[in-house]
């Protein structure tokens, strides 16, 4: 197991693949871990220095207190990538992840190379939808509410076919610190790149899913438009895209970064 105490955070990574390979951040969502990445990994690693972290307040990383913004989700992986002597790397974030992309992409151009944005969108849901996640967080805790959730991350037809695969989420939700998961939502509340995106120059490719609920496939193709140059890929799948089609996922991200 690995850490780095940063400057507002202490995040564990994990690390695959070969030392001189380009490198590959994975950007978990929102309730998840650097675990989402798991039937990635194999195939990624093969290409790529694939380095998964937990997101502040999620996993094994640390819980700071209060509410978060995507500044500092963005600084912990800046601060991470420069406690790793790496210079540059590609950024995957899928849902919460993406906003941690845009900011980096925003903020910190020369850190990254390809940009890849799933299941995300420049501005997630609303600012009175968060502030009553947080407060139904509050009042019924993330073990009663996970398995309602989850439903809203893979289709029905998944869950049935998968119910093992499904119940993992489940358990990664639960397992997430409910004060860790509302400051993120706080980050979610008040984030709207909205009128910044158009300034990203990274190449990009854009992931939504058809059946997704939490950030749309007008939404994701809204993004791909503002962002000159931008790729766009939809999935036959609702939210955590990656869990639900992972070769098709894995694929799409492997084409795209070797064009």
């Amino acid at each position: 197991m690995s850490y780095a105490d940063l400057s507002q955070a202490r995040l564990f990574y994990v690390i695959d693949g070969p030392a001189d390979a380009p490198v590959l951040v994975l950007s978990n969502s929102l309730g998840t871990n650097a675990d989402m990445w798991a039937r990635q990994v194999p195939a990624l690693s093969k290409h790529f220095r694939v380095l998964r972290y937990d997101t502040r307040g999620h996993g094994k990383s640390s819980v700071p207190d209060g509410e978060y913004t995507f500044a500092q989700l963005g600084n912990d992986v800046a601060e991470l990538l420069a406690h790793l002597n790496i210079q540059r790397a590609h950024f995957c974030g899928l849902s919460m992840g993406g906003p941690t992309g845009l900011w980096l992409a925003l903020n910190r151009p020369e850190l990254i190379g390809k940009l890849i944005l799933c299941n995300t969108a420049a501005r997630i849901g609303s600012a009175e939808g968060w502030s009553a996640r947080i407060a139904a967080v509050a009042e019924q805790t993330l073990e009663k509410m996970a398995p309602t959730l989850v439903e809203r991350w893979l289709t029905d037809g998944y869950r049935a076919a998968e119910p093992g695969l499904s119940q993992v989420l489940v358990d990664m939700l639960r397992r997430t610190p409910d004060a860790g998961y509302s400051g993120n939502c706080a980050a979610l509340r008040d984030a709207d790149f909205r009128e910044q995106v158009s300034a990203i120059k990274a190449p990009t490719l854009v992931i939504s899913s058809t059946h997704d609920l939490a950030a749309t496939p007008a939404q994701g193709q809204e993004l791909a438009a503002a962002i000159s140059g931008a790729r766009y890929l939809e999935l036959n799948t609702s939210h955590i895209s990656n869990w639900e089609q992972p070769e098709a996922f894995t694929r799409a991200v492997v084409d795209f970064l070797a064009e």
